[in-house]
């Protein structure tokens, strides 16, 4: 077990997670943990190849698109997340490997396989909270945002499948926040659960 403490968020585009990440960072640290915040797509080479195949919207296949991800995620996790949980750190990811289980098995690959790869490689989260809302409505508040659409992946059917696939993921790491209410009540909702379970591992 690493002394440090993974939490992973995630959910479709437009669930809040993003939002929720900046007001749990900033809770934890108040309340005197020392907190890393990141986010995958990450900050390295691989990282900003994905945002601009996804601001783009000129795709790559499946499987190498995946490719793109794995490979970015094992630098992310060597570089960034595990030093981070070896001296003792709270992580807090704004996504992570069930983002690929999730969008790259909306494009049609086996997402059990690339969950089970993942669980095998990379940390498991300590918790990983799941940000739920209908895609219709995660759109429309990234159209609210005024933010520029990434069209590899913002799209409404493509949205549905990819959250079928958050919905039929079972894991006991794996905690949903019923993410159609307002930013506060979220918050509040996803900072409790984070508490508890760090309170759980003292």
């Amino acid at each position: 077990m690493n002394p440090g403490f993974l939490l992973a968020l995630e959910g479709i585009d437009g669930s809040g997670k993003s939002t929720a990440a900046e007001g749990i960072v900033s809770a934890l640290r108040a309340d005197g943990r020392t907190v890393l915040a990141t986010r995958e797509p990450s900050e390295g080479a691989w990282g900003r190849r994905i945002r601009e195949m996804a601001a783009s919207g000129q795709t790559v296949g499946p499987a190498e698109e995946l490719r793109w991800f794995m490979e970015d995620r094992r630098e992310h996790v060597a570089q960034v997340i595990a030093p981070a949980l070896a001296a003792g750190n709270v992580v807090v990811t704004d996504r992570y490997f069930l983002s690929s289980v999730a969008y790259q098995g909306g494009r049609g690959l086996d997402w059990r396989r690339i969950l089970d790869e993942a669980e095998a490689e990379f940390p498991l989260p300590d918790l990983a909270l799941l940000f739920e809302i209908d895609p219709a409505a995660g759109l429309a508040r990234t159209r609210d945002r005024g933010r520029r659409a990434e069209p590899a992946f913002e799209e409404r059917r493509f949205l549905i499948r990819v959250a079928a696939i958050y919905e039929a993921v079972e894991r006991p790491w794996l905690q949903r926040v019923p993410a159609q209410r307002g930013p506060e009540a979220v918050l509040a909702d996803a900072l409790g659960r984070v508490r508890a379970a760090l309170a759980a591992r003292a």
